[in-house]
This record gives structure tokens, sequence and C-alpha cells, in this order.
């Protein structure tokens, strides 16, 4: 019997998804669960298992194309077995249990380890011996390995930047060991393996091209004098996202340039004590939580025009957005409910926040929903700009680079440190007056962070 499998909505309603690379091949046989393309969203790179076990017949779709939810992407003969039926909806999900073999559709990185792993071809590579030759690779020369005759193997559990790094490096995955208890390997164990057996980098051929964009056309080696490349996944989100913002919402952007010299010695002190040195608190930290304290005595800071019902809807909560530069494009997931951390957990949260994304791992549902967002430019050395809102959000903060500079201090010029702030509102929603006294209150606790403790 041939079912056809259509691609899902892999979150949040996002239409299409863009096909990085197939991990199976017309005529392989697969297992439930097993993982059989990497596909990219709009918002992040997703593992997609198998929902059947059987034969693969057809591969509607190449590496690279855009395929909508919905539309066929890959058939099966099932040949009558019982055990292929169709994977339950609701284990098409991201687990957090070690012991399920669930797939991965709403994340990014390696599926959890269970008792039925995922299988796939083993790859006859000459030089290269199978998982199970552990010991025959300690005994002999790497370059006299023989191969084993092809078996079932388990797929390398890794990040595709690990497996990007392993392939510059020519290692095969399916032969280094993971260091960690969690079983996934690192770019470290990489390095361990590459080194144990003299691996060097590959030159014969181009550099392998980023794993979320495989057909970038990179012509500079032939002599052209222009480079093209498919606007697609985060890069074509987010321009759809900043244009509908732009011409939707009325942007107004005010500047307020504030002696911060209180705050970075508060850092300063922060960070010489032992008990908090391993939480990394900045100026974004500090930041953040004058932006949670003014947002509750400046509601229209934190509302959205809800135009199809024909009203403003206030938050009373802050999912507050962080703007992170990565190399997928731009993108802001936010904290859940930041009024409720302190400023060592909002520390925290920015860090880890800022890590998943610039790893390509950052769960399409927390982009979504965010009320108010901060971007840091000072990072670039850039003084101030005028940032765009997010979608549905009536404010955004922009933090300049913090400037040691003369500057008037109880009468007299000093040294101090100096920053400016950005503040982007949407007209509609807060007037003039709301947005400078919003910008002020949130300076004021930047002047004087002692200040924080009287407000509520």
């Amino acid at each position: 019997m041939i079912e056809d499998f259509r691609l899902p909505d892999l979150g949040e309603g996002l239409p299409e998804a863009e096909i990085v690379a197939w991990l199976v091949q017309e005529g392989d046989t697969v297992t439930l669960n097993q993982t059989i393309a990497e596909v990219e969203t709009a918002k992040a790179v997703v593992e997609l298992p198998s929902p059947h076990a059987g034969k693969i017949t057809k591969l509607h779709a190449a590496a690279g194309d855009v395929v909508e939810v919905g539309s066929v992407l890959i058939s099966f003969d099932l040949g009558g077995d019982s055990a292929s039926s169709p994977a339950p909806a609701a284990e098409m999900q991201l687990s957090e249990e070690p012991a399920k073999a669930e797939p991965n559709l709403v994340g990014y990185g390696a599926a959890p380890r269970g008792s039925a792993r995922p299988q796939r071809r083993s790859r006859a590579v000459a030089g290269r011996p199978a998982a199970s030759d552990t010991a025959v690779l300690e005994a002999a020369p790497h370059d006299a390995i023989q191969v084993a005759p092809e078996q079932p193997l388990e797929r390398p559990r890794s990040t595709p930047p690990v497996r990007l790094f392993a392939k510059q490096l020519g290692v095969d995955l399916a032969l280094v060991e993971a260091s960690g208890a969690n079983g996934i390997i690192s770019r470290a164990d990489v390095e361990a393996y590459a080194h144990r057996v003299g691996a060097t980098p590959v030159t014969a051929a181009p550099a392998p091209e980023p794993e979320f964009l495989p057909e970038l056309r990179t012509q500079a080696a032939t002599g052209e004098r222009t480079t093209r490349t498919p606007i697609r996944g985060v890069r074509k989100h987010t321009a759809q996202a900043m244009v509908r913002s732009a011409f939707t919402a009325p942007h107004v952007t005010t500047f307020l340039t504030v002696d911060v010299t209180a705050t970075t010695e508060l850092i300063t002190s922060l960070k010489a004590d032992r008990s908090l040195q391993e939480h990394k608190i900045g100026v974004m930290a500090v930041a953040a939580k004058a932006v949670c304290l003014a947002l509750a005595r400046h509601p229209e800071l934190n509302s959205r025009w809800d135009d199809a019902a024909g009203e403003i809807v206030q938050h009373h909560y802050v999912n507050l957005g962080i703007a992170a530069a990565t190399g997928r494009g731009l993108v802001v997931p936010n904290i859940r409910d930041a009024q409720d951390l302190t400023l060592v957990e909002l520390a925290d949260a920015i860090r880890t926040l800022a890590e998943t994304a610039r790893a390509g791992k950052t769960p399409p549902a927390d982009m979504m929903g965010g009320t108010f967002s901060i971007t840091n430019v000072g990072v670039f050395g850039v003084d101030a700009g005028t940032p765009i809102l997010n979608p549905g959000e009536a404010g955004i903060l922009a933090l300049g680079a913090v400037r040691r500079q003369p500057w008037e201090h109880r009468g007299e010029i000093a040294l101090r440190d100096v920053m400016t702030l950005a503040l982007s509102f949407d007209h509609r929603l807060v007037d003039g007056e709301q947005g400078s006294r919003f910008m002020v209150e949130v300076a004021d606790v930047l002047r004087e962070p002692g200040r924080a403790m009287l407000l509520r």
C-alpha cells in the first residue's frame, strides 16, 4: 500500500518550509520516527521524523525546494504491515524525556535517545570503519582500516553546526563518541577525535555550504562581479515583518543620552562577587529590569492595536523580546513573564536566549507573543538608531554603546560612562508625552540603579 506524507504545520501556522537536506533516499527502508529530513521554516531548522515504517518510493521535493504546508513530501510503500501505522498526532512534538523516541518536530538538534532508535544506512567510505569497530580503530593505523560490510547504524546525535565542522575536518560522526551524559556529539568531541586520528581539514573541494542555505551561489571564485542568494527562511520572514510593521504602524522615535556610570559601577561590583560571577550580569540585564518596571507604570507601551476587533489590547504581563543577530538573520525571541524575574534571572534568561538563537535552536513558539522588545546596537559600537517595531508591539528600545567621555557631574566636568537610548513607538497607541515619560523612567533607573528599589 502506498501512503503519501504531507508536510505538516511545524508550529505557529507557518505556511511553508525549505528542504535543507534529505537524510534518506528513494528505495531506503525506514523505521517509525526515524529522522528523514531537515527542513527550515521562517524561524528554525527542524528535524522531520518519519510517520511510517516502510520503504520510500518517491521524494517529491529536492534539497533547496520550498514546500507549502499540506503538499505531498514523500511516499511510502507500507507493504500491508500492521506495524507501519502512522505515528499518533499527539506524538508529533518535541519531547524532553530521554526514555522516549518521539519526533523532534518543533525543535532543532538531536532527537531524544530511546529504546527505539532511528536507523540509517551506513555509508561505505574507504578508510572509515563501522561504528562497532572501535577496537580495530585503536589497534590499526588510520589509513589501513578496512570497512566492515554495510549494516544499519544509529544516526549520530549532533547539531548542524557540529556536523558542518565535522565535514570540514573530514570526520565521520559515526566514529565519534559523545563525552557528555546526554549522548550528543559536541564540537569538542569532534576536535578530540580529529586530533587522535590526525584528521586534517578538507581542502580538495570547496568548503561545504551552510546547511541552512544549500543553494547559496557564491560566484567570486569564477570571477563574477555579483553573488545571488535566495531570499528564504529567517531573512524572508524578517523582511516581510519589517515591511508590514513600517507601513502599518506610524513610527515615532525619541532619543535620550544618559549618564550610566552608576550602572557600570554596579555591574563591576556584581562581577567581583564570587557567588554571581557565573551569571554575567551586564547593561542589557539592567536595562531589561528598568523596562519591566517602567512598563508597569506606563502600560500604553505594553499594548497592541487590534484593528480587526477595533480594540486596544493592554497586556498585564511582559513578554520581553530580545533582538539577536544570527548567521541566519535577525530573530527576536522573547522572555516570558519577564516582569516576575529578578536581575540575576533576567541576565541568565538573556544569555540562554542569545546562545540558543545563535545556534539556530530557538523554537518557533518562543518568537511569538512578544509585548515589547529591546535591541542592543551598542555591541557593534553604534551610538543610536531608529529601530523598527516588531509587528503587534507598541514599543522597542535600542541601547547604544557605553562611552567614556566628558560629562557634567555635580556642577563639574568629569569623565563619565554615557549611553544613548532610542525608543520607537506606535503613535496610534502611544502619545509623545507617554513615550517621553517612559523613556525618562528607564533612564532614571540606569542613571541611579538604586531607584529600582523604590519602584513597583
